[in-house]
């Protein structure tokens, strides 16, 4: 059963005559008669009593009228909002990004599709990458701000090449140094993200690149945590440029792959809703963000 078949129980019910409401469903009377006994096969039960005055509701018919009546306003409803959502001129995007972008590239990247957009709603999600690509995969979010890039049905838009720095507490004795190399951090303790997030491999292949094991003194998921930490003097941090020197003081890293590329992604392997594609469309305009 369709949701125009219950439309057109509606429209029988309110006209008690099978030409009446055919005339006004622009059907001819034998299509909205069979009809008729379509649906009460299918309900399992006679709606309407026929008699020489025309048809008439029976208890299961208004019944029956009742959920169709609910079913069509609820129905009609979800169009409405979904219109509403998916207008590219003040529809929403469902945006998901990295915990570390959370105070530097994601307000850039919305303040400047505000100004392009200015009536049309971001929804916003933090997360870790996996979980990222978990919403991308249950459409949860439309897009995300990630690194690094993922593999599969997923397009890429590069946003900003980050550089690794060493971030020390004030009077560190590395604090003055114009770059280190990672072999001088062998006796620091290290203030970094937990295992298994992709920023936690970064940092680790970058002590393994010079034979290193990290020695951890402190973990959080939040990057912004971490930089405070290492101002402190717990440690040392490894940190995107972009977030240290809040409390602590930057230093270069002599490594070359101190370095990460955070960009856009969506799934590929769909289509993107109105607002969620005009979104796409400003970010490939702007270009990338430093």
């Amino acid at each position: 059963m369709q949701v125009e078949d219950l439309r057109r129980l509606i429209a029988l019910a309110g006209h008690e005559r099978v030409t009446d409401a055919a005339a006004v469903l622009r059907l001819t009377q034998p299509t909205l008669s069979r009809l008729l006994a379509r649906v009460e096969h299918e309900l399992g039960g006679r709606l309407f009593e026929r008699d020489a005055r025309g048809v008439h509701l029976n208890p299961n018919g208004a019944l029956a009228l009742a959920a169709a009546r609910d079913i069509v306003d609820r129905y009609d409803r979800l169009r409405r909002d979904l219109a509403d959502v998916l207008d590219p001129d003040s529809g929403t995007v469902r945006l998901a990004f990295l915990n570390s972008m959370a105070t530097s590239l994601v307000p850039r990247l919305l303040r400047e599709f505000r100004v392009a957009s200015p009536h049309v709603r971001v929804t916003l999600r933090q997360a870790p990458t996996h979980d990222l690509l978990r919403l991308l995969a249950d459409g949860t979010a439309e897009h995300a701000v990630l690194w690094p890039r993922p593999t599969g049905p997923h397009g890429w838009i590069p946003l900003q090449r980050q550089r690794l720095v060493l971030a020390v507490a004030p009077g560190h004795r590395l604090e003055r140094r114009k770059r280190v190399r990672m072999a001088e951090l062998a006796d620091d303790d290290l203030v970094t993200v937990p295992t298994g997030f992709g920023f936690r491999t970064l940092v680790d292949d970058l002590y393994a690149a010079d034979g290193l094991v990290p020695r951890v003194s402190f973990e959080s998921e939040d990057l912004a945590t971490v930089e405070g930490l290492a101002g402190a003097g717990l440690g040392v941090a490894i940190l995107p440029d972009q977030q240290a020197g809040t409390s602590t003081v930057a230093v270069p890293l002599a490594s070359a792959a101190a370095q990460r590329v955070v960009g856009l992604t969506w799934r590929s392997d769909r289509d993107l809703a109105p607002p969620a594609a005009r979104f796409l469309d400003h970010v490939r305009a702007a270009g990338p963000y430093g």
